[in-house]
């Protein structure tokens, strides 16, 4: 357990809180800049203190608990927080991708960039949150405090389409609010706990399981709430166009971390408190999974617009993870986190060199580029790599393969048929990646492409450059090498919790 005299888990939600309010109260904005470094850096050395000192006897339990009042007693709401084998790795990735987004971001030249800082140490503070909150209330309302800021920042400084990208954004993204918000708090009303605390509701709907028909009905609630927060085929239109007028460090954050808050809430809460009524929709679960990654895949092979394409990649692979939560599996849900730390790092690593793609080519069209690794060859070899590891490279050293090999084995023990759909996103994901790389780094130099050369010549990254995606990439390659960093606390929480899921699936089965 950690030795730290504070609350770590408060300290890494309220470190960039605290930064916000600093520049928020008028501090100058050379100082607001050196102390943005320490609201994006805290959290992550926070968690990686968290991981390394997570006890080995927690057994699927909760470690580093800490509650606190709120004044909201009566109606069951304290700030409880702690890590599960769950929740540790999706706490570690967000403190690592908000550093990564927080650096790239102060060496910006965004206008107002006091402005910009701010709404990304409350975005990344929320993130801390939803990952670190026991209870569900918390859990919720970080999530709604993470989700404010990117409305805000795609419409200042989104590119083209900011008004419209933020307006849809708004509308889907606080319908499935909404939706998930009424199904956790009919969970509450009816599970008789008289707390939002997950581990008293899980011990209360052990004890005493809600009707088959209305665990159906909640677990259909959740299903569409989260689905639309997750971009859930036919759900999804939002999210490509969202990430490819916002800011770059705002999509690092949001496609790399806020949207796992559905998948994470499945795994972590509906599952575990619904297990009776989640058989009834898993099929159809499966097939609009199914369309993410088929569907959304062969429309991501036509895009010619860089960051379009990785916005469309990024809503065609959470496909893999809604596969893994329809398998109603330990084996699924474990798969699912595993694609869930291993996409959040790879999205964001690609959103940031994307940009940087655009800083030496000034266009996101990949039909106007060309020849650029001569001139930038870091930069190509960064891209590679990131690109191989969204392909899903088999073998060690990137930790993506992992992640969609255990989602292929819990589907083929679910449904043996639903692996050629699914391994066909593999092949869908090698056509447009290395298109994509050859047509930027390897292909011949367009005239649109030799004309901004001369007046604007190609370097290679800078190291302010350089270290987010150094960040991001040695996380990924070194979590490829040893997954066990993972799995292990995962492996002991989900056998302490899906036995009852993988009962309830055997069970009723349709």
């Amino acid at each position: 357990m950690s030795q730290l005299p504070f609350d770590p888990l408060l300290a890494a939600i309220a470190a960039p809180l605290v930064v916000a309010l600093a520049i928020a109260l008028g501090l100058p904005k050379r100082f607001s800049v050196k102390l943005a470094y320490a609201g994006f850096t805290v959290p992550a050395l926070l968690a990686l203190h968290c991981w390394y000192h997570f006890p080995a006897d927690a057994a699927g339990g909760y470690a580093f608990v800490t509650q606190y009042d709120t004044g909201l007693t009566l109606l069951g709401i304290s700030l409880k927080l702690g890590l599960n084998g769950v929740s540790l790795p999706l706490f570690v990735m967000a403190g690592i991708v908000g550093l990564a987004a927080g650096l790239y971001a102060i060496q910006s030249s965004a206008e107002r960039l006091k402005l910009y800082l701010m709404l990304l140490l409350i975005m990344h503070g929320g993130l801390m949150g939803v990952f670190a909150s026991v209870d569900v209330f918390f859990f919720y309302f970080f999530h709604e405090l993470a989700l404010i800021p990117t409305f805000i920042m795609v419409g200042i400084w989104g590119g083209r389409d900011r008004h419209y990208a933020a307006m849809k954004l708004t509308i889907y993204l606080t319908l499935g609010a909404m939706l998930s918000l009424a199904g956790l708090i009919a969970i509450y009303v009816q599970s008789g706990a008289q707390s939002f605390d997950l581990v008293e509701l899980r011990r209360a709907l052990t004890a005493q399981p809600l009707a088959l028909g209305l665990q159906k009905y909640l677990f259909g609630l959740l299903l569409f709430g989260f689905g639309i927060l997750v971009s859930l085929w036919p759900f999804h239109t939002w999210a490509p166009l969202g990430y490819g007028a916002a800011p770059s460090s705002a999509a690092m954050l949001h496609a790399g971390v806020l949207k796992k808050f559905g998948l994470y809430g499945f795994v972590q809460i509906a599952l575990p408190l619904l297990p009776q009524g989640a058989p009834a929709w898993t099929p159809l679960l499966a097939w609009l999974a199914l369309g993410n990654i088929v569907i959304i895949g062969l429309i991501t092979i036509a895009q010619r617009d860089l960051k379009q394409m990785v916005g469309y990649a990024s809503v065609m692979h959470v496909g893999y993870g809604f596969l893994g939560v329809a398998c109603l599996s330990a084996l699924g849900a474990g798969g699912v986190v595993l694609f869930m730390v291993a996409h959040g790092l790879t999205v964001a690593l690609l959103f940031l060199l994307a940009t940087s793609v655009h800083h030496r080519t000034g266009t996101f069209d990949m039909q106007e580029m060309g020849g650029l690794a001569q001139k930038a060859p870091v930069l190509a070899a960064f891209f590679l790599t990131a690109m191989l590891a969204s392909i899903g490279l088999p073998g060690p050293g990137l930790l993506n393969f992992w992640g969609e090999l255990t989602i292929f084995m819990a589907v083929y023990n679910h449904a043996g048929w639903m692996v050629v759909p699914a391994v066909l996103g593999v092949v869908i994901s090698a056509i447009y990646g290395l298109r994509a790389v050859g047509r930027i780094f390897y292909g011949q130099p367009t005239d649109a492409f030799l004309a901004h050369q001369q007046n604007h010549p190609v370097a290679d990254l800078r190291w302010s450059e350089r270290v987010p995606v150094l960040i991001l990439l040695v996380t990924l390659i070194a979590l490829g090498l040893w997954p066990r960093a993972i799995s292990e606390p995962l492996n002991a929480t989900l056998q302490a919790v899906y036995p009852a899921v993988e009962a309830a699936a055997t069970r009723l089965a349709p």
